[in-house]
């Protein structure tokens, strides 16, 4: 990656996001956030510049830096990668941990954050604007869409489908095979053993549809 990056989102995504480049000898241009109290801070020698939506700065973005969005709300972050494209016709860099492993056949997109120890196995694909949090397996074949989120060790099984927007949490298993649909959100620890329709929470092992009050 030959130049800057400005992050936006200067909160725990965004101090993530700092150490995988810093680690990977990518120099950070500085933070982007909307929150004024952090505005003329720094975070680990990084200013906090100004408002993600201050002209001065997102002139810079696809000129003289490039832009990765450090966001755990899906529908924020889908608002901010509509405004990059949009406004500066750029799509997001990946953030990619120095120890993190991806076979050479994985197809990656852009604007992901992959973190410490994730391994993703041969043949599979990963979209765009995902969050991998660390230590997650990703087996081979598996296919993972768009603003998805992974969390911390779990276990995607070989050739198991994940669609656009569905939350994973913490050490949970999907077994070889299953589709999660759009939007659906895995309780942490479950054990997913069949299909997970659209917009679906489950939880349990074996993984049982949440009933809402």
């Amino acid at each position: 990656m030959e130049q800057p990056v400005m992050i936006i989102g200067a909160g725990g995504l965004g101090k993530v996001a700092l150490e995988i480049f810093q680690g990977n000898q990518v120099i950070v241009y500085g933070f982007l956030d909307d929150n004024s109290d952090l505005h003329g801070t720094t975070i680990n020698e990084i200013p906090v510049l100004g408002s993600i939506d201050n002209p001065e700065y997102l002139k810079l973005i696809g000129k003289k830096c490039q832009a990765f969005i450090a966001e755990d709300d899906q529908k924020v972050k889908q608002d901010l990668v509509s405004m990059l494209n949009n406004r500066r016709k750029v799509m997001p860099v990946n953030a990619l941990h120095q120890n993190a492993y991806i076979t050479e056949s994985v197809m990656i997109g852009h604007g992901n954050l992959i973190q410490a120890g994730v391994v993703v196995n041969s043949e599979a694909n990963v979209g765009s604007h995902n969050i991998l949090q660390a230590n997650c397996t990703i087996d081979y074949g598996a296919q993972i869409q768009n603003f998805v989120n992974l969390g911390a060790s779990c276990n995607i099984g070989a050739e198991v489908k994940i669609d656009q927007g569905a939350f994973v949490g913490a050490g949970a298993t999907i077994v070889s095979g299953v589709s999660i649909g759009a939007n659906a959100r895995i309780g942490a620890g479950s054990v997913v053993i069949t299909d997970i329709e659209d917009g679906e929470t489950v939880f349990g092992n074996p993984a049982q549809p949440v009933k809402h009050n």
